[in-house]
């Protein structure tokens, strides 16, 4: 008996509707959060970085006297396993104790209501990570629980409205603005997202996740958040405008 044919799956970013027309891409944006500690000293790391093609962002991490953060954005996800991996193992990061803990990596994704696709995908996360009047950073992952799953689409919507009404409040007020990534396969403690709060003050960052506990999302349905890591960028590549 000849088995039924099945349709390939479409894995394409898409956004709502623009003139008439989907907006689909196959393209997005990875990043990696990588800390280290004994660096006594970053001004050799930042002076590397400058000499690299690297994107991304070097932090001071707050929790930690001697710790840094590097954060690696690139389209491309052979970037961590080729650039980045040579930089580290030739850079004065090879000097430092790799702090695997803190490893986050995630890709930027779509919900399909997006106006504006590339922006979403493209622009906003790049501007988070790198506007230098943005330094301050808080990034962590999370899980939700499997009762998130089993609700139906309304309801998911919903509980996620509630939530983006808080951080589009945030954002408008210039007092946080958020980095989603999805990093479903790509985490080594089963995450589902990782996400990143920039901005110019550090309260305004801990105030945003303190009002998210109240929120249903929160509260009910995720399994877990962190490890956290704090910090204050020291060095940035250049960004959108």
């Amino acid at each position: 008996m000849q088995r039924a044919a099945t349709s390939k799956p479409n894995i394409n970013e898409r956004g709502a509707p623009l003139g008439g027309k989907p907006q689909e891409s196959d393209r997005r944006l990875f990043m990696q959060l990588r800390v280290f500690g004994g660096c006594r000293e970053p001004r050799q790391l930042v002076d590397a970085l400058e000499a690299s093609q690297l994107e991304g962002a070097l932090y001071h991490d707050m929790n930690d006297h001697q710790g840094v953060g590097l954060l690696t954005i690139s389209e491309t996800p052979d970037t961590f396993v080729t650039a980045l991996r040579r930089f580290l193992n030739i850079s004065p990061f090879a000097e430092l104790d790799s702090k695997s803990l803190y490893t986050m990596t995630g890709r930027t994704y779509s919900i399909g209501y997006e106006p504006d696709l590339e922006e979403a995908l493209f622009t906003r996360p790049r501007r988070s990570a790198l506007n230098p009047q943005w330094p301050w950073a808080v990034w962590y992952p999370l899980r939700r629980s499997g009762g998130f799953a089993q609700l139906t689409t309304r309801e998911q919507r919903q509980i996620l409205m509630e939530h983006g009404n808080i951080g589009r409040a945030f954002g408008e007020a210039d007092y946080a603005h958020d980095i989603r990534l999805a990093c479903h396969g790509l985490d080594t403690n089963d995450n589902d997202f990782v996400i990143g709060l920039t901005g110019q003050e550090l309260y305004p960052l801990s105030a945003i996740v303190q009002t998210m506990r109240r929120t249903k999302q929160t509260s009910q349905y995720l399994d877990h958040l962190g490890p956290f890591f704090v910090g204050k960028a020291v060095w940035q590549s250049a960004g959108p405008v």
